[in-house]
């Protein structure tokens, strides 16, 4: 009959010792015994994997035979903790393996006692935690480079979990916001933002984490921050994801937009200065012309002037009807000259650049008006053909008129020396949105040398020219959002077009 019959099972004090050696013995941490004096004892197996000693070459062997120099002064301090009963728990240190090399441990130590209850040495239980300690340090060394990566790069770095809490502030944000990573660790990240951008800020997180709807993330904004003195700033923001639930992070990138924001103002004023300057650069070229043009009302007004005056003093009733008509064809003149400087005034005039709609025909007209002063002594022939449904723009007038101006005087000068002096002002509605303005010459055309270059600041085909005129045409014309090209004419000569865009479809799309 077997002892299950019997009762209930039990363990014999033989089969006890045998379960715990096949514990000792099976375990892959080494356990080693020593008497006090530091005699090895015991050993299993796990102790040959960890320092690499069978049993039969360390039983009886001093336990300094694998503890470093620099260490065993370790071992008396073990020694006197465990004379006050104490365990050593997770002691972490270095041994020596057989081969002389050094590795990293963990120890576990504790008393035994004899049978009268006398210290008589110590258990250890020892892991090898060379590889983790390793791992740990690449680890830690990874981590260091990144952060000293991070703190270098010019945009700042937050890290905040799906609540909103701040997780991480690098240095870089620091310096941006002016907070200290210390006092904004565990704070929601919209003690960063202003109102309103604080409130959606909240409500975008909320919503994400309710339906999934991305409304920031992987999308780049300008919103704007708020600093630590309450200054607020316009930013770039980028929101990236990493992990998933519950370990799920948000990565923000910041740029601060306060620089780039000035600079680009500050170009756009030399922009509108170079613009503006060449306005006065055209008239220069037109300085005499004009002159002539306008000596020619003043000249007629003189003369009118004179002769009403000896028809009024000559007291005959008679001549009353032809000192009327003096007077009246002097006014006419001085108007003719009055429209020539208002023209030239608006023109020249600086102002603010502001976009709004223009009815093109009546743009085109102005802009004609003042380009082909003293154009009728060339003998140049300028007709137009202007599409009904290509009415209105969205622009700046003056900038637009300037452009205008600037490729009717280059046609003109194009076919001075051509038998055929013909210049065609067209208009186009060519897409929803769209209008197309061309000026087309019969001149002499363009060599292909300088086409490819033609838009080049300093790059003209005229003697005296600075070759400025193309290149601020072209930076008016895309400000505006259009191109500006050039082509050959089919009848000889040079086409220059351009786009410009009617802002019908924008507002209707508002409505």
């Amino acid at each position: 009959m077997s002892r299950q019959e019997t009762g209930p099972p039990f363990e014999t004090q033989d089969e006890a010792i045998n379960r715990l050696a096949a514990i000792v013995t099976a375990t892959d941490d080494g356990i080693i015994s020593q008497t006090l004096e530091g005699i090895i004892i015991g050993w299993n197996a796990g102790a040959e994997k960890v320092f690499h000693y069978t049993a039969a070459e360390v039983i009886g062997q001093p336990i300094t035979t694998l503890v470093p120099e620099d260490r065993r002064h370790e071992e008396a301090q073990i020694l006197a903790r465990l004379q006050r009963d104490e365990i050593v728990d997770h002691f972490e240190t270095q041994r020596r393996r057989k081969d002389g090399a050094i590795i990293e441990v963990s120890l576990t130590i504790y008393p035994f006692r004899n049978r009268y209850g006398d210290l008589a040495g110590a258990t250890k239980i020892v892991r090898d935690i060379t590889a983790a300690k390793r791992n740990q340090q690449d680890l830690q060394e990874r981590e260091a480079y990144l952060r000293s990566v991070l703190d270098t790069v010019p945009d700042a770095m937050i890290i905040i979990n799906p609540q909103g809490s701040i997780q991480s502030f690098s240095l870089t944000a620091e310096r941006l916001f002016g907070y200290p990573a210390v006092e904004v660790i565990g704070q929601n990240v919209s003690i960063l933002m202003p109102p309103p951008y604080r409130e959606q800020h909240d409500s975008y997180l909320s919503r994400y984490r309710t339906t999934g709807e991305r409304r920031i993330i992987g999308i780049g904004r300008v919103v704007v921050g708020r600093r630590r003195d309450g200054t607020t700033f316009p930013m770039e923001l980028t929101v990236g994801e990493a992990g998933s639930p519950p370990r799920q992070m948000f990565i923000g990138f910041v740029r601060d937009l306060t620089e780039r924001q000035r600079t680009q103002q500050r170009l756009q004023e030399l922009q509108n200065e170079l613009i503006h300057m060449s306005r006065y650069t055209a008239l220069g070229e037109m300085a005499s012309t004009l002159a002539h043009e306008l000596n020619q009302p003043l000249s007629a007004i003189a003369n009118y002037l004179s002769g009403g005056r000896r028809l009024l003093e000559s007291a005959r009733l008679d001549m009353l009807p032809m000192a009327r008509e003096a007077m009246e064809r002097g006014t006419e003149q001085a108007l003719r000259a009055g429209q020539i400087i208002r023209r030239l005034r608006d023109f020249v005039s600086r102002g603010e650049s502001e976009q709004n709609h223009q009815n093109l025909p009546k743009l085109i007209e102005e802009a004609s008006a003042l380009a082909l002063v003293g154009v009728k002594e060339t003998g140049v022939r300028v007709s137009y053909a202007l599409d009904p449904a290509a009415t209105t723009v969205f622009v700046d007038k003056i900038q637009v008129q300037q452009v205008l101006l600037n490729l009717i005087r280059n046609a003109v000068e194009a076919t001075q020396e051509m038998n055929r002096r013909d210049l065609l002002i067209r208009t186009r509605l060519c897409e929803t949105g769209i209008v197309e303005v061309s000026v087309a010459d019969t001149g002499t055309g363009i060599s292909e040398s300088i086409a490819e270059q033609l838009f080049q600041p300093f790059v003209t085909t005229k003697a005296h020219g600075m070759g400025v005129g193309l290149s601020i045409s072209r930076t008016i014309i895309e400000a505006h959002g259009g191109r500006l090209w050039a082509e050959p004419n089919p009848g000889g000569g040079t086409v220059f077009s351009f786009t410009l865009k009617t802002g019908l479809d924008e507002d209707n799309a508002d409505v």
